[in-house]
């Protein structure tokens, strides 16, 4: 027997409960993991409160991200005993994911844990953390270099925002950091933020062509914001494209790309290849400490993870929440 979080819908509608299973409820897959900790990412929100259609079938254990240890394997690339961490693939959406003690995936799902994490730091980062790598990597490729001017950071204080500020930051980048929430002045300029403004001076239609700002973009959010920041975005500068939080509508028009030769990367986490997910694991162990993921980090127990959804999509979280399935 084994603890997870069940979505099930009847006629009368969701019901979202912590529930003991037996382990052969597992969907198929060729590598069973002992999961140590998942999260709650926007997408799980949006899975336990049903405010979107995220759940493709049902019963379904939500939790996008997992990491933990191989208990048993017949793919021959893992072995028992390795610590591996899942992100994406449609697991909690189509595939029980990883709020749950256990989890039976494919081989080809999982990525090797570097050494310089453990799994409850893997989980701080989790899939907001691995998409700003993503991000960041894409910067890079386009070109980006500190020395071409500042770099904004859209829903700064989320999961994506907080690690993006990290990661550019410790690349060299002056990083500007787009909230809602300024209060929060103080940590995201301990992450890395230079300057702090008010998400107002972006959520609000803009002209199609603005005053050359950026030299790159990380946005979180989508709709009017993410227009305004292709239309400030400097000659050949770069935006990169992971979220919705505010719209996914793009009220936008061509002048940026045509006339400032800007780029639009599209960033997707969800079934990007093992290379790509590698090279961003790989960044993260190497330019994140200990200390700045504690700074993000609240942790939670398995049964808690339903009542916090609705705060997440509320924009009343900071950062990362971390689930101890064991707990």
């Amino acid at each position: 027997m084994f603890n997870a979080i069940v979505i099930d819908k009847n006629d009368e509608g969701q019901n979202v409960a912590m529930t003991a299973l037996e382990s052969d409820a597992l969907p198929e897959g060729d590598v069973l993991v002992r999961v140590g900790y998942s999260a709650i990412n926007y997408k799980d929100a949006l899975a336990i409160t049903a405010a979107s259609p995220v759940v493709r079938s049902f019963p379904m254990v939500p939790g996008i991200d997992l990491a933990g240890e191989v208990e048993q394997s017949s793919d021959p690339r893992w072995q028992v005993g390795d610590k591996v961490v899942l992100n994406g693939w449609g697991v909690g959406e189509s595939h029980w994911g990883g709020l749950a003690q256990y989890a039976r995936l494919k081989g080809d799902w999982l990525v090797r844990l570097p050494d310089a994490f453990d799994a409850r730091q893997a989980m701080i980062i989790g899939t907001a953390g691995y998409t700003a790598s993503l991000c960041v990597d894409a910067l890079a490729d386009h070109g980006v270099t500190p020395g071409d001017g500042e770099v904004l950071v859209t829903g700064a204080s989320g999961g994506v925002g907080s690690i993006a500020i990290a990661l550019l930051a410790k690349a060299g980048h002056t990083v500007v950091a787009s909230t809602g929430k300024l209060n929060e002045e103080a940590y995201l300029k301990g992450l890395g933020a230079t300057e702090v403004i008010d998400r107002a001076a972006l959520s609000e239609a803009g002209k199609p062509m603005q005053r050359e700002r950026w030299a790159g973009v990380v946005d979180a959010v989508g709709g009017n914001t993410l227009a305004n920041a292709c239309a400030q975005t400097r000659y050949r500068g770069a935006v990169t494209a992971c979220g919705l939080a505010e719209s996914m509508n793009f009220p936008a028009s061509v002048a940026p790309f045509i006339l400032r030769g800007v780029t639009l990367y599209g960033i997707d986490s969800v079934m990007a290849p093992l290379e790509p997910r590698e090279r961003a694991w790989a960044r993260l162990a190497r330019d994140l400490g200990a200390d700045t993921l504690e700074s993000v980090a609240s942790d939670i127990a398995l049964g808690d993870a339903p009542g916090v959804a609705a705060d997440l999509l509320a924009g009343k979280i900071k950062g990362r929440l971390v689930v101890d399935v064991n707990k």
